[in-house]
């Protein structure tokens, strides 16, 4: 195998696509997966196919391979201006269920106007900033504002709110991620008790991801979840604390070739910068031993440095060895390949493409 390459544990994958489902039906809410995660067909056919009633992409041509794919509803969960991507939306909505965020009322009127031109109905969500600090609307009236001005077109319909708290995702301690998900679910209750007392009955909150699922299933507010990293759990959620039987399995790893053993104490491989992204942390070598493992330490373009336990440690990968990493951060490593390697027990199953790889407008 050509390296470096993305290698898809067809077990774990298995497993954490069914440990999400069975654990969100049995509270009655929905799985809407987040595709900008895996960013595959194949992979959302499969979500598909254990019960989840759609997909999330980030941006709208991100969602155009899933829609030529036959996934049928599709939730933009971010906003967009301009009418290049108006048009995109209004094109995608003839050809499947589509809804769509916005937090001002400047963005609604464009989509409208489209959408009515075309003879589409489109659902909006307004987006309420439940702690992220980064889009979404803060106050009850902005969000009253919204909703009239959805309910002025008739290619639009209120579709429900969307009530993500990104950073909560990756906040270290169970119980701190716990108290961070509560507070997130109560900010968006009080959105949903001040449409009820306008006789406005919300058909959808959702939200929530990978870091905190366990706790918006359990909160009595989501209606749906939109995890994304769970299907494959990289080195930063590997890195949590999670509690009880609520773990996912490493399911994605990074094939790399020793290249250098060189010098002393370390070796090299040809996984770096242009292979995996780091922004979450470094790569981590990934052995059924928890101890006496090369540790990574440090990238570059197309070099990862690896610290031996001791310079002449015994059993260290030779030059030329395959060796398996876990990623820091799967989302944007995944952007960078345009196939994984679908593997079991060992054999590969297939190759299965990255159709939505680069589409980030």
């Amino acid at each position: 195998m050509a390296t470096p390459s993305l290698l898809l544990d067809l077990d774990a994958f298995d497993a954490n696509v069914a440990r999400m489902a069975s654990a969100a039906a049995a509270r009655g809410v929905a799985v809407r997966p987040h595709a900008k995660a895996h960013k595959c067909a194949t992979i959302a056919q499969a979500q598909m196919a254990a019960g989840a009633v759609g997909i999330c992409c980030q941006k709208l041509t991100e969602a155009i391979p899933f829609v030529n794919a036959g996934i049928g509803s599709i939730h933009i969960s971010n906003e967009f201006v301009g009418e290049a991507r108006v048009a995109l939306a209004v094109a995608m909505a003839a050809r499947v269920t589509l809804s769509v965020c916005v937090d001002d009322v400047r963005q609604v009127a464009p989509l409208g106007k489209a959408a009515q031109r075309a003879g589409v109905r489109i659902a909006v969500l307004p987006e309420v900033d439940v702690g992220q600090g980064r889009c979404g609307v803060d106050s009850t009236q902005a969000v009253g504002k919204l909703i009239d001005a959805i309910d002025h077109y008739e290619g639009l319909r209120f579709g429900g709110l969307q009530a993500y708290h990104g950073s909560a995702q990756h906040v270290d301690g169970w119980l701190a991620r716990r108290d961070t998900a509560r507070l997130a679910a109560d900010r968006a209750a009080d959105y949903v008790r001040f449409l009820e007392a306008r006789g406005i009955i919300c058909p959808v909150v959702t939200g929530g991801g990978t870091g905190t699922a366990e706790f918006d299933i359990e909160s009595g507010v989501y209606t749906e979840v939109q995890p994304g990293s769970y299907v494959f759990i990289d080195g930063h959620y590997g890195s949590l604390e999670w509690r009880g039987d609520w773990r996912f399995r490493h399911g994605l790893f990074l094939a790399s070739t020793v290249m250098s053993t060189a010098r002393a104490g370390i070796i090299v491989c040809d996984a770096g910068l242009k292979s995996v992204a780091t922004d979450s942390g470094l790569p981590r070598f990934w052995s059924s031993q928890q101890a006496g493992q090369p540790q990574y330490r440090t990238a570059s373009d197309e070099h990862g440095v690896l610290e031996l336990a001791s310079p002449d440690e015994d059993g260290a990968p030779w030059l030329g060895e395959p060796i398996l990493l876990v990623p820091g951060h799967c989302d944007p490593t995944v952007n960078l390949y345009d196939r994984y390697v679908a593997v079991r027990h060992g054999r590969v199953e297939g190759l299965w493409p990255i159709e939505a790889r680069g589409l980030s407008q």
